[in-house]
């Protein structure tokens, strides 16, 4: 087992060095500077002719058996990357997938009176709210709208979540379930939907609803450090206890995006620069030695919203950081791209395995090419495949203990994401003796496609040069959430 899989790895590294040579197929030319108006081009073709399925659904991934869908995070951050398009293009093609996605989409039942008659966790209404909402601004569609209120008023109105010792913030199962855990995707997602559906109705209880959770987030998600948001807060009915340093992507980019927002719907400036506060630590916490952003969370994150909160904080006149931010994300992103023009989740790191890139991993590069080229069209970026020419070392790393020594400017561990599906296990990573600032480190059993994704990248980070450095691991923390301890590098791929 262990060498056919060293063989895979080594069949995967060759790869690597072919994927210039694949993409001239469908994308732009890997060796050659192209605009970002090119590179937005062909990320949308890569979201409509890879991921869209038709008739209003979405890929999960693009292995041949991958399921569809138009429901929760997965699919929906590809509705928020459509909609993020079709605001800057307006094409008719777009308009008329976004039709179908509305029609597709759930409709929600009344709200639950009762954990116990409770179908649904909170998140997942809210993530359909948001894509129904945006749905409802680009086409005008009375369904579209009809559902995303239900969606949201089915979370909102409901008995089953606003419970426990904090009940200004909601459980993600109804009653707590059996993990109590609370998160900031159901909360942070309420107020992105609010905010869309006051900009859509100008109903003021929206506008309201927004503002009393966002204070709510603020108390009980905030690091009492950094202005950045931690994703998870257990409520065990006696003590609200935040994990720390959970800082996803998406949730971070809502309170970007309704601080941005409430600012406009206000004209208090407090939102807009706690917005701008938050912006600033993504930017210089939760990227590389380049300064290129990394995401950890394995597939339980998404990154698009964090995308699209940048793309607009670049539009405000204190948002030029943001702005730069999108370019070099996107700049780096073009050489994390399968043959089919296929994103990985690590925009610093190599493409990912081409037999299977799922719609948590693809969303972030897609939205970042579409930013780019609505933000400077005309600029230009080299789309070399900076690691076409890395080194592979197969070597088996089973738990903690180990570490790696090497010389490069830039180290990819590569293993199975989800060995021992479909959760729990994940391990803390140091750099060079220092903890990554999100300490999620490698979640390696996380798998929110369902399924083993052998060869992946479990995690990428570069160098602006070529030094000797060290990666090491230590124990991740248990909790009901995430699990234990578990990690199994099966090789590794350096950067010179």
């Amino acid at each position: 087992m262990r060498g056919s899989f060293l063989a895979a790895l080594v069949a995967s590294a060759v790869s690597l060095v072919l994927a210039g040579a694949q993409a001239k197929t469908t994308v732009a030319a890997p060796t050659a500077p192209v605009t970002f108006a090119a590179a937005g081009r062909d990320a949308a073709a890569t979201l409509t002719d890879v991921f869209y399925a038709r008739n209003g659904l979405w890929r999960a991934c693009t292995a041949v058996d991958c399921p569809t869908g138009n429901r929760d995070w997965g699919y929906d951050s590809l509705t928020y990357a459509l909609a993020l398009r079709f605001r800057a293009t307006r094409a008719p093609r777009l308009l008329g997938m976004l039709r179908e996605l509305a029609a597709s989409a759930p409709t929600y039942l009344p709200p639950c009176g009762s954990p116990s008659s409770c179908p649904s966790w909170s998140d997942v209404p809210e993530w359909d709210a948001i894509a129904l909402a945006q749905e409802y601004l680009a086409t005008g569609a009375p369904e579209a709208l009809t559902k995303a209120e239900a969606a949201y008023m089915f979370v909102e109105q409901s008995a089953a979540y606003a419970l426990g010792s904090c009940p200004r913030i909601r459980y993600q199962l109804p009653g707590g379930g059996a993990n109590n855990l609370k998160t900031l995707e159901t909360d942070g997602n309420a107020i992105k939907a609010a905010l869309l559906l006051y900009r859509a109705t100008k109903r003021p209880a929206y506008l309201a609803s927004a503002r009393e959770h966002y204070n709510a987030v603020r108390t009980y998600f905030l690091d009492p450090a950094v202005p950045l948001y931690s994703v998870y807060v257990f409520d065990d009915g006696r003590t609200c206890a935040p994990v720390p340093h959970r800082f996803f992507a998406s949730v971070n980019g809502d309170m970007i995006w309704a601080g941005i927002e409430l600012f406009h719907d206000t004209g208090k400036g407090r939102y807009l620069e706690e917005a701008v506060a938050t912006a600033k630590a993504v930017e210089r916490n939760l990227s590389d030695g380049r300064g290129i952003f990394v995401d950890l969370q394995a597939e339980n994150d998404v990154v698009e919203p964090l995308v699209e909160a940048m793309a607009a904080l670049a539009r405000e006149k204190r948002g030029a950081f943001a702005r730069r931010w999108i370019l070099l994300n996107a700049a780096a992103a073009l050489s994390a791209r399968s043959g089919d023009g296929s994103f990985g989740r690590f925009f610093d790191g190599p493409p990912p395995p081409a037999s299977t890139v799922t719609a948590w991993q693809v969303n972030g590069g897609i939205a970042l090419e579409i930013a780019a080229a609505a933000l400077q069209p005309r600029g230009t970026v080299s789309t070399t495949h900076a690691w076409a020419a890395a080194e592979l070392v197969p070597r088996d790393i089973v738990g903690t203990s180990g570490a790696i020594q090497f010389h490069g400017s830039g180290i990819a561990l590569l293993g199975t994401l989800g060995e021992k599906c479909c959760e729990p296990g994940h391990a803390r990573v140091l750099v060079d003796g220092n903890e990554t600032f999100d300490q999620t480190g490698i979640w390696q059993n996380k798998s929110s496609s369902g399924r083993a994704i052998d060869r992946a990248v479990l995690f990428a980070w570069r160098w602006p040069k070529a030094g000797t450095h060290r990666i090491s691991f230590e124990p991740g923390a248990e909790n009901a959430k995430e699990g234990g301890d578990f990690l199994h590098i099966q090789g590794y791929l350096v950067l010179g």
